[in-house]
């Protein structure tokens, strides 16, 4: 496998397009953030993920994690690059002040977390859902709780897991058993949880449980799911032993890919019950959950987009190399000379930087919703973030995907054995459109719970923006801009189709809701690309040219994909839903 090499320049023109488009470091919240230090952190990060992380990437995919004695373990090479993490400052780069964090915008974290998802997904995964877990309790739990668990969180010293998923609750969490009886001043809980992500390790002091559970009082089905924090060590005197909580790590899965990310099947209670405290009130616990749901979710768009970006860089440098086959006329030829070859790579390119438009944007609008001047501006950008994150999360991983595959095919039968790593790549991605949330529920959220409680009126905010770029396109771009707008047109008419049968059969939406999701980024991608571009150009960045090209490639040979998205969404699905059954 190439060495990675994180893509600074890419990555540095891109955040800073974003950054200035929506004045995220003019925020009073990020007035120390200037874009000489959003690249000093960058160009850090960039060194950690090459160094560190990447070196390690393969030996924990073939090492993994282990369980033994109910006890997880990890190679000693991720314990001390955790401990050289830690060091370094990483955990805490986004996290509250108040709390020992540095308080950077979510858009530079974002950047910074896909070099560190392209070096090494594993590892990142643990950390990523460390962040979940410190907003899910900065945004929900007493000032007791925050005090006592997000300092050690934020500096890295403890961990956070989100245990949600029972043998019969999947995503429909409204079947969770688990109890918790209060007692005092806490609660006691039990029950028995299974894929639980770096549900336990040896890397850091503490792992800190945020899991949903019922009270015996509490209502049926969702409305009675509580949240609450059990910590594996608890608190004790100082000069006391550590204190084991009643906990035990039953298994770990043995998985396709990320082996080195124990995934848990976890007991709590077997004893005298597990303790844990109230996060949020009582019978609030799924919506303090999806505060930490939702940041994971556009964590797991930046692991496809760092997924993506390793499978792009790999691709392109194999094939510069790779001599096969004769062009008449030249010789003896390396693949990346071939047609097909070249088409493949501009579409690891161009779908990698589409995506990372995506990431980036959505979290700008969370920058913008949380720390936005006025209440006005607040509002507008958390409808802005709402809409996107589903799309970041399910279009992001689903061209994942897409982009391991290309990676393996470019490598021929090289890509299909271990040895080159590519097909580690592939493995990893394939859990991306599975966990928080499957690609289907991302598309019924963007389109049930984002595009129709908004009347659309967000993303055809976004279309008309589409539309003004388009017509101040200059007329050495004239078929750029029809393709951009053609794209724009069809993503309207579809939203149009989806709002006026939003009352049909709850399967109409259901249907075509993966085909609109597939759409909405297909655009919101090209759309992104040519507004970098046309920007680049502008402010005379070195690689201007570059992302005039590859924009030009993507309006061409992607954002056809639109024309077969809209049919599908405006056929209403009814292949679908009038299939009988028994002809399966």
């Amino acid at each position: 496998m190439a060495e990675y090499i994180a893509p600074l320049e890419t990555i540095r023109s891109q955040l800073n397009h974003v950054a200035r488009m929506h004045g995220v470091f003019e925020l009073q919240a990020f007035a120390e953030t200037t874009d000489d230090l959003a690249d000093a952190v960058l160009e850090e990060a960039a060194k950690f993920a090459q160094r560190v992380l990447a070196p390690i990437n393969r030996l924990g995919d073939r090492q993994g994690a282990q369980c033994a004695a109910g006890q997880v373990t990890v190679p000693k090479e991720f314990i001390e690059a955790y401990g050289q993490f830690v060091d370094n400052g990483w955990p805490a780069l986004g996290g509250n002040t108040q709390f020992g964090g540095q308080g950077f915008p979510e858009l530079v974290v974002a950047a910074v977390y896909e070099m560190f998802s392209a070096a090494n997904m594993a590892f990142t995964l643990c950390t990523k859902l460390t962040q979940g877990g410190i907003h899910a309790l900065q945004s929900h739990a007493s000032q007791h709780l925050q005090q006592r668990y997000l300092e050690p969180l934020i500096s890295g010293r403890f961990t956070s897991s989100m245990d949600l998923t029972e043998p019969s609750a999947g995503s429909d969490l409204g079947r969770v058993t688990t109890m918790a009886v209060p007692g005092g001043d806490h609660y006691l809980v039990r029950g028995r949880k299974i894929y639980i992500t770096w549900g336990d390790h040896d890397m850091a002091e503490n792992v800190i449980h945020l899991i949903l559970a019922r009270t015996p009082s509490a209502a049926p089905g969702s409305r009675g799911l509580s949240l609450f924090l059990v910590p594996k060590f608890l608190e004790v005197a100082p000069g006391q032993p550590e204190q084991r909580n009643d906990m035990q790590v039953l298994s770990i899965e043995h998985k396709l890919g990320i082996h080195c990310s124990p995934t848990c099947v976890m007991s709590y209670g077997d004893h005298d019950g597990a303790i844990g405290y109230l996060v949020g009130a009582e019978g609030a616990g799924l919506s303090c959950m999806f505060t930490m749901m939702n940041q994971m979710r556009l964590g797991v768009g930046l692991q496809g987009v760092g997924i993506a970006q390793r499978a792009y860089q790999d691709s392109v440098d194999y094939a510069r190399e790779r001599v096969q086959g004769q062009i008449p006329g030249r010789g003896d030829v390396r693949i990346i000379e071939h047609g097909d070859v070249r088409r493949m790579v501009l579409t690891l390119r161009a779908l990698t930087l589409a995506a990372r438009a995506i990431v980036l944007e959505t979290a700008a609008g969370l920058d913008l919703q949380a720390h936005g001047p006025d209440e006005k501006i607040r509002q507008k950008y958390r409808l802005y973030a709402d809409l996107l994150t589903p799309v970041a999360k399910g279009w992001c991983t689903e061209i994942a995907q897409e982009a391991a595959s290309l990676s393996v095919q470019v490598f021929g039968g090289m890509g299909y054995v271990e040895e080159t790593g590519v097909a580690q790549h592939m493995r990893d991605a394939r859990i991306l459109p599975i966990y928080e949330g499957t690609t289907g529920i991302q598309a019924l959220d963007l389109v049930g719970r984002k595009l129709l409680k908004q009347g659309a009126a967000t993303l055809r905010g976004m279309i008309e923006e589409i539309r003004q770029l388009s017509a101040g396109m200059p007329e050495a771009n004239v078929l750029e801009a029809r393709r951009l707008l053609a794209g724009a047109e069809l993503l309207d008419s579809a939203t149009s189709w989806v709002v006026e049968h939003s009352d049909d059969d709850p399967n109409t939406v259901s249907a075509v809701a993966f085909n609109y999701l597939m759409l909405t980024g297909t655009v919101l991608g090209g759309w992104l690309l040519m507004r970098h571009a046309v920007a680049a150009k502008k402010n005379g960045e070195k690689g201007a040219e570059s992302y005039a090209q590859t924009a030009r490639f993507y309006l061409e040979q992607i954002m056809p994909r639109a024309q077969a998205y809209a049919a599908v969404v405006e056929t209403g699905g009814l292949s679908i839903i009038d299939f009988p059954e028994t002809m399966f």
